[in-house]
Order: C-alpha cells, then structure tokens, then sequence
C-alpha cells in the first residue's frame, strides 16, 4: 500500500516535525514526509528537514495579505502531491479559503487539554487555574481556532513548583508521542473497515424508514419491513475488499461503471446485473458521490407513495 503523502508546517524548531520526520523512517509507517515549509525562511526546522533529505519551502509571510500567502503554501503542497496536512508549532493563523481547501485532510498539535485554553499562553493558564494537569490535544483543523473535532490527547501531571517552562519541556516530550501515532491512524482512517461502516451507516439511516440488519453475513440496510437497497461488504467471498453495493438500472450501467473506473466500481459475486459494488478502501471516496448512490439505490426499492414524499422534500 502507497504510503500518504503528508506535508508539514513550521513557524521554528521544528520538534514536532522532526518527530513525525523519524517515525515516518520506520518501514511500517504508513505516512511519508513531502514537504516541510514555514512563513520564516530561517525557521531551524527548515535545516533538518533538509539535511533528512525533505523537499522544503520558506517564505515571510511579510508583506502579504493572509491569502495571498496562504496560495503560495496551497500552491507548493500541489506540486508535491500533498494529501494531508500537519501543522507542527505554525504560529500563523490560516485563511478560510486555506481551511476549506484542506477541509478534513489537515492536523493541528496543539499544547492543552482542548477545548481548555485555546490559543496562546496555555501552560500559563494551567499553572494559574491549579489545575491538577496540563497536556496536548491533536484536533482536525476547521476555521475556528483550535476548534475542530480532538482526535487524541495526553495528559501531562502539573507538579508542585511547575512554571511555565518546566511544563512545557514534559508536555513536550507527550507531544512527541502522540502526534506520530496519531498521524498515523488519521491517514490509514479511510481504509479501515469499521471507519467506513460508519460513515456508510450514517448515511444510509439518515433515508426515510431506514433501518440496519445483518444479511449474508454483511451490514445491510433497508427500508423497514421492506426491501433492500444497500450492503456493506468486507472481504466478501475473499474478495479483499471493503466496498458499498448500491442497486443499479442493470447490466448496461454496470458495464458503463466498471469501464468508466475498473478500480473503484466491479461486480459483486451472486448479486446479478442489478447491483453494483463500489470500493471503499482506495482512500479518496467521495462521500457526497456515495450519499447520492445510496438515496438513488432507495429510490430504487421504496414504495411510490414514501418514494413521493422523497420528492416532496427534494423540492423545498
């Protein structure tokens, strides 16, 4: 399996980027290292990532309106086929175009036990409320400041005699361990089965009368009482693919499918010409494609009167 293509963001050191660096190293890593850049062309971060032999980019951001330099981060990630973005102590905040470019493909390490004390000064605040523990949270990325979705956390004892410094350092060391493994998992998210079986379930149930069963030992969903219109496949029959079957016109629309993209769409075994499977484990599904095919595929099965009311809805 390809290895994803990650690209990191610096403001200095880099710590947190030599981290991920290193352990990318370990041949069952299952991200690599593309870039690393920084809005400070003397970032010392820059230096190790070039002398490990990474592609790296820097540029002050002086001068130039937050767009402006956030097309030419946008841009160097494109020529290198980034597909993931770590931010590793960016202390620059990022423009909404930026954010929505990279909408769920971006990480941010960020040093408290979020959704305490966002922004600066966090050990800081720790210290001054006594709490019993500081700590580093690892969030998805949205437009709202150390606002997105904690993906993993560490915490880190405060001791008496903590300053801000001694923190720092032992929180430090937490960082270095959760972002690695955490990246990680993050990248590998849209190959695992039980991931996929829960976005596919979400989607599915969120249909009118929708509801889960078991059937030919797969998840598969239907309208209450009625039939179905949907199955969740994992290695079905040995097949070694995680896949949606979603039900179709019939053999000519198959056929048009697996000839449009032999990779993704494929016939599944003992379902006939009326269905079609639609891999779920290649790492670049697109959900809304997938939304659509399951309310076509419900379409396909509900009763005309429910089948109105679909339409009804559609209109407003």
């Amino acid at each position: 399996m390809a290895k994803a293509r990650v690209a990191v963001l610096i403001s200095g050191a880099g710590t947190n980027m030599a981290a991920l660096l290193y352990a990318a190293k370990a041949a069952d890593c299952p991200y690599e290292l593309v870039l690393v850049a920084s809005n400070n062309s003397d970032a010392p971060g820059l230096a190790i990532a070039e002398a490990e032999g990474i592609a790296t980019w820097g540029l002050s951001h002086k001068g130039l309106n937050r767009d402006a330099f956030d097309a030419l981060i946008d841009e160097r990630l494109r020529e290198v086929s980034a597909e993931y973005v770590a931010l590793a102590g960016y202390m620059r905040i990022l423009s909404d175009e930026f954010v929505a470019r990279w909408e769920g493909r971006m990480l941010n390490i960020h040093p408290s036990l979020l959704p305490k004390y966002k922004g600066l000064n966090t050990h800081q605040q720790a210290i001054d409320a006594r709490d019993g523990h500081g700590g580093c949270s690892i969030h998805v990325v949205t437009p709202t400041l150390d606002d997105g979705p904690v993906l993993a956390q560490t915490r880190v004892a405060i001791v008496p005699g903590d300053t801000v410094e001694s923190l720092a350092r032992r929180v430090q060391f937490a960082e270095h361990q959760l972002y690695p493994k955490t990246l990680a998992a993050f990248v590998t998210r849209e190959r695992d089965p039980a991931w996929l079986l829960d976005r596919v379930r979400a989607l599915a149930m969120a249909l009118p009368e929708a509801d889960e069963v078991s059937s030919h030992g797969m998840p598969c969903f239907g309208i209450v009482k009625g039939k179905k219109f949907a199955y969740f496949t994992q290695d079905h029959h040995g097949d070694g693919k995680t896949a949606l079957l979603v039900k179709i016109s019939g053999a000519e629309e198959q056929a048009m499918l697996i000839e449009l993209d032999e990779d993704r769409y494929y016939r599944p075994a003992y379902f006939g010409d009326g269905w079609v499977g639609i891999r779920l484990d290649l790492g670049d599904t697109d959900w809304d494609a997938i939304g659509e095919w399951l309310r076509k595929s419900w379409l396909a099965i509900a009763p005309k009167k429910l089948a109105g009311l679909m339409g009804v809805a559609d209109e407003f």
